[in-house]
């Protein structure tokens, strides 16, 4: 089952106004606590971090527009407006962002979108940075990646009751870089025939929410084939997208 909307468009729009938010403020800091010649180490890796910290925001906020149905592009875009926003904000010398989105499979404009039929749904994006800030008292030159990975695994069990009625249960497990994350939105289909259908409070629907990223539903329906589909669509915190279906085991 496939599902993508369009309202991930503000997201970038929020993305580039935080991180826009972030550099104004750690440029003010770092000019009015310091001059040049008396810039700290720690100053520096402050305005630094600050622009790593951006640069995570847009390429997440791009991601979430992706997911949503967004053009690969986006991200492109996003980051080319971010790169010339660090040149034009940096009024202590020189400052030049150069970026690179991953090319190699299964990435394509540094995206990667994999939903798949077997319990797995991957929504990413990779980015490797250069950062080179330049002035008559320092010459900087910080490179970085940035992965931002929403995983979602699904797994599916059910049992007869009695004909064609199914007790069933999912489990769906949500990482964000490999690491147990929060849903803010889960929606869970099954399939009966040709139609996807939400389990409700006549299908005796339960979730279980275990608070490290594990989500548990059960429901009870007439679902006439054999073959026990669900496809269970996932927002993590962060707004980014991913799905995965799934043919349930019987017990």
């Amino acid at each position: 089952m496939e599902r993508k909307g369009n309202s991930g468009q503000v997201l970038v729009i929020a993305a580039l106004i935080i991180a826009l938010t972030i550099i104004s403020t750690e440029l003010y800091v770092y000019e009015l606590g310091k001059t040049i010649s008396e810039a700290s180490t720690n100053s520096l890796n402050d305005y630094i971090f600050a622009i790593r910290l951006g640069c995570q925001h847009i390429v997440a906020g791009s991601l979430a527009n992706v997911s949503q149905g967004g053009p690969n592009q986006t991200l492109i875009a996003n980051l080319e407006r971010w790169a010339s926003l660090v040149g034009s904000q940096y009024y202590l010398g020189r400052a030049v962002l150069n970026f690179t989105p991953y090319e190699m499979q299964p990435y394509s404009s540094g995206i990667a979108i994999l939903w798949g039929s077997e319990g797995l749904g991957v929504s990413s994006a990779c980015v490797d940075f250069n950062l080179k800030l330049l002035d008559r008292e320092l010459n900087v030159n910080v490179t970085y990646a940035i992965n931002v990975t929403t995983t979602l695994l699904v797994q599916g069990t059910y049992r007869v009751i009695q004909g064609d009625e199914k007790q069933v249960n999912v489990t769906c497990n949500l990482l964000n870089e490999g690491r147990p994350a929060l849903a803010r939105d889960i929606t869970l289909y099954y399939r009966n025939l040709n139609d996807w259908l939400i389990p409700g409070p006549q299908n005796n629907y339960a979730f279980t929410d275990y608070g490290n990223g594990t989500y548990l539903m059960s429901f009870v329906a007439e679902i006439s084939s054999s073959d026990v589909e669900v496809s269970a669509h996932v927002y993590d915190q962060r707004n980014i997208y991913s799905q995965a279906n799934v043919t349930c085991i019987e017990l």
